[in-house]
């Protein structure tokens, strides 16, 4: 597929449209490089008006009416009738009828292996389970240093042939890749610089199993060269996994603690040095190759305002960053602009009395952990000790209620409600119903009679708004921790609608 004009006059057929734009996306993309586009879709034309009425010609305006729309359902016969198949995420390559365009050997694609194929700048990967979507941006914020860079591939920020078609404005791509997106991957995609966030449960509905799950991660450095770079988590388990995958790039390493002296890489090191004056002199990065290590950045107090998983976050973009030519000196630099990732934690209102925290992307039980142990902890227990204790003795946490629920993907939450039994209040536990809510009760085994569930959104934030007044000096921790699509388009969908319902109560404060 050597250009963008392969796809003119080919009959295209669009595999599921969606809610989120990428599928409007690559349908606008198609229609402007001139294919004959045919669009399907388990959801009606009801269903699907909001992403309808962004279907746009190839000279602009809406052009619905110029694309073929066979809603409601797929069908063998739009199988047969189109020359490539391009797969929406939520479809899988082992769905039946893609089964079927496989042995009737059509051209299967997804948005990214047509973005991968037709770039013609250098990429820079993020895949994981968590943490993609801010190493990515901390990691294009840090390229951007010394490269005009751009970052796609979160249907969030933008999707990824959006971008293709302004890509030679830029020197360099960076780019999440969910396994999804790269199941497909094979010999004929080029290789990125690949950045493995970590590897936690998830997607088991879609992989089967863990194993097949880190595989389909495993796609993005198979084709990588010898003179190619992949960054791995020293810290997770999984990582011995996927080095006896045998992959042929240069492998560097991040960590929360000193790397053996045979591993290159960069490593938090926490070491406390008395007297007082010196104390938290050898707190920061250190980066080592060669078996040599030299610390390159001082990050006094980043784990208390960011938490220790963006810690991680931080030694995979930094090291990322320097491996493509980013000095340390401009990386230190940009650290104290890093930018703050809608719905990832984020705080979105505050005053002396509580804190409300929008962790909607916390889709997991893993990511749903990690917001907890960051705002639930009962004081800071930060890396560095010289940093944690000033003469007061521990910075004392606020009284946090959590908000979590949703949908069930097969995922185990027993270390949730160990986490959740340790660090909250039972009587501080709202959760929003659905069938990973179910889950979460029978793995809590708490009294029922103390932790609330309800059935909607706006009545758990008000329940937990009306504590939080009650307590005082209080965190509301939105943090599902779970899927939302029993209640929810998607988890931005989940988290604007939390969002709306803040500022609607903030008001009633402001006017009472």
């Amino acid at each position: 597929m050597p250009e963008a004009d392969y796809f003119k006059n080919k009959k295209v057929l669009v595999f599921g449209l969606g809610l989120l734009g990428g599928g409007v996306a690559t349908t606008n993309w198609l229609l402007k490089h001139g294919a004959k586009v045919t669009v399907t879709d388990l959801k009606n034309k009801k269903q699907l008006a909001s992403s309808l009425r962004r279907i746009k010609g190839p000279f602009g305006g809406l052009r619905a009416s110029k694309v073929k729309l066979k809603l409601g359902g797929h069908s063998e016969k739009d199988i047969k009738e189109n020359e490539i198949i391009v797969l929406n995420p939520d479809v899988s390559p082992e769905n039946r009828l893609i089964k079927l365009a496989r042995k009737l050997g059509k051209q299967i694609e997804n948005e990214a292996t047509i973005f991968y194929k037709l770039c013609s700048k250098p990429i820079v990967a993020v895949t994981g389970t968590r943490g993609k979507t801010t190493t990515a941006n901390w990691l294009a914020h840090f390229l951007n240093a010394r490269y005009k860079t751009v970052i796609s591939g979160n249907s969030y920020i933008e999707p990824l042939l959006k971008t293709l078609d302004r890509v030679n404005k830029f020197s360099v791509v960076v780019n999440e890749l969910p396994s999804y997106h790269l199941e497909l991957f094979d010999g004929g995609i080029k290789a990125p610089e690949v950045v493995i966030t970590n590897i936690f449960q998830d997607h088991l509905n879609r992989h089967g199993s863990l194993k097949n799950y880190v595989r389909a991660k495993a796609n993005i450095f198979k084709n990588q060269t010898a003179n190619q770079n992949l960054v791995l988590n020293h810290d997770n388990k999984w990582t011995p996994f996927i080095l006896k995958l045998k992959p042929n790039a240069k492998t560097w390493f991040f960590s929360l603690s000193s790397l053996p002296k045979r591993l290159a890489g960069v490593f938090y090191k926490n070491e406390t040095v008395y007297p007082a004056p010196f104390a938290g002199k050898r707190c920061g990065i250190y980066f080592q190759n060669g078996g040599k290590a030299k610390k390159v950045l001082g990050i006094r107090g980043f784990a208390d305002k960011w938490g220790e998983h963006n810690l991680q976050n931080l030694l995979a973009a930094s090291l990322m960053a320097h491996i493509c030519g980013v000095p340390w000196a401009k990386i230190r630099q940009r650290i104290k602009t890093l930018p703050q990732i809608p719905f990832r934690q984020e705080v979105v209102f505050q005053n002396r009395k509580i804190r409300i925290i929008n962790d909607t992307s916390a889709t997991s039980p893993d990511g749903g952990i990690a917001a907890i142990k960051r705002f639930a902890l009962p004081s800071v227990a930060l890396l560095c000790p010289s940093e944690a204790f000033g003469e007061g003795g521990a910075k004392e946490r606020p009284s946090c209620i959590l908000i979590a629920g949703g949908t069930d993907r097969q995922l185990d939450f027993r270390e949730w409600g160990r986490v959740v039994r340790k660090l909250i209040k039972p009587e501080n536990i709202i959760l929003l119903s659905g069938s990973a809510t179910d889950k979460m009760l029978k793995h809590l085994g708490l009294s029922l009679n103390k932790i609330q569930v309800f059935d909607t959104l706006e009545k758990c934030v008000k329940t937990g708004l009306a504590k939080a007044r009650k307590l005082g000096n209080a965190t509301l921790l939105f943090s599902p921790a779970a899927k939302s699509f029993e209640k929810f388009k998607n988890e931005f969908d989940r988290g604007k609608q939390f969002n709306a319902l803040i500022r609607k109560e903030v008001k009633k404060w402001i006017k009472r």
